[in-house]
């Protein structure tokens, strides 16, 4: 297999601007700093600013208010206390304020598709769904259904939007490596891009908690927000349906024990697996055709690429040819070099990436994302891990 340098490492890549002095600009509010800092740079640049908030919840699950664990969680019954904080800020600065009901489309869209996948044996990312379905989505739909005409929509991600020659729109890592969030937004599409700014893009967090309190912001000192809810309600989340117990098995299929469901396991998991034994074992893999959990040495997790479907390319066009590039396969896991390339006659778009070095517990359902100078080429959801 010839391997090619794509052409878009040989493009030129220019960062878009914040928005310009007159523009109208939404703003995506959470009762955060980021989002807050967010505003109000775009104030001081001389930008309408109309302040906006999701409302997820919809009592459909019974999650207790008020609760340590739960505090800034993105999904739950405190999010009233989101709101009323972000009311409070837009009254204070003079924006108007809207709160943008998507809690059917969060419901369908991120709750179920998390249950049903990990009910599947695979190991979703909430994050990445609700982003380009509800976020940047329904919310947004939400808007213009209101009526609103606006110039740009901006949100307190750390990232930023570059365009090649072409006018292809591309994700990139935001200045500060430490809050980078490019690489749950990988899937926004072309035309949503396309009025999408990420104003927080090359400041460091530090510095944006400065300025907040410089503007002596509330949410200066405010707890960051959590993603989705914390694991200790996922009894809560799955109470929909009854776990399926079934067997927990080495590689050999020796049974070692009794799984309370598959749902409640991830590849590379070690602790709660309710196993005894002499050494260390890792969740290896999840055989959800036969209701098991497989169990395996740290070093059996060690895998030489993945298979990876329903792609979404930066710039809009998927590469002609195989190449070479960064990917991360989590969030967590640092960029490791890989070649990717598609799987011949594959009808569903399938690629496949070789790790140069074998990497640890390639979980089916979550993102490989594909960097290059920290541009997202595209992404893909993992399929299968490749085992050698």
């Amino acid at each position: 297999m010839i391997i090619h340098e794509t052409d878009r490492m040989d493009a030129t890549y220019e960062t878009l601007a914040i928005p310009e002095a007159g523009s109208t600009c939404v703003v995506g509010l959470s009762g955060g700093v980021d989002s807050a800092l967010t505003a109000m740079l775009l104030k001081e640049k001389g930008c309408r600013v109309i302040g906006v908030t999701m409302s997820k919840w919809t009592g459909d699950l019974d999650l207790p208010s008020g609760v340590e664990g739960m505090k800034g969680s993105c999904y739950g019954p405190d999010e009233e206390k989101d709101i009323a904080a972000c009311k409070a800020f837009c009254a204070e600065q003079g924006f108007e304020y809207h709160v943008i009901p998507v809690g059917e489309a969060y419901h369908r869209e991120v709750l179920e598709y998390f249950k049903d996948e990990y009910r599947a044996g695979r190991t979703p990312n909430p994050c990445i769904r609700c982003n380009p379905l509800v976020k940047f989505g329904a919310m947004i739909e939400g808007v213009r259904a209101l009526g609103i005409q606006f110039d740009y929509f901006c949100t307190g991600h750390y990232a930023r939007i570059v365009k090649d020659a072409d006018g292809g729109l591309f994700i990139q890592s935001a200045e500060d490596s430490t809050k980078d969030q490019a690489y749950f937004l990988y899937r926004l599409p072309q035309e949503t891009l396309s009025f999408v700014r990420f104003p927080l893009g090359t400041y460091e967090k530090k510095a944006v908690v400065a300025m907040a309190r410089e503007r002596n912001l509330a949410a200066a000192g405010r707890a960051e927000s959590q993603d989705f809810v914390p694991p200790e309600y996922l009894d809560v989340i799955f109470s929909d349906k009854p776990p399926v117990p079934g067997d927990i098995v080495d590689l050999d299929g020796k049974k070692l024990g009794t799984h309370r469901g598959i749902e409640y396991y991830t590849i590379g998991q070690r602790r709660g697996l309710g196993v005894s034994s002499s050494r260390p074992l890792y969740v290896h893999s999840i055989d959800a055709a036969n209701n098991r959990v497989v169990l395996a040495d740290n070093d059996d997790l060690l895998e030489a690429g993945l298979v990876a479907g329903d792609w979404m390319w930066g710039g809009g066009a998927a590469p002609k040819e195989a190449f070479r590039a960064l990917v991360k396969i989590r969030l967590a896991s640092r960029p490791v070099e890989a070649t990717i390339a598609p799987v011949p006659a594959s009808e569903s778009g399938l690629w496949e990436i070789r790790f140069e070095n074998k990497q640890r517990a390639v979980a089916p359902g979550q993102s490989a994302v594909v960097y290059y100078k920290g541009i997202i080429l595209g992404g893909g959801i993992i399929s299968r891990a490749i085992h050698e």
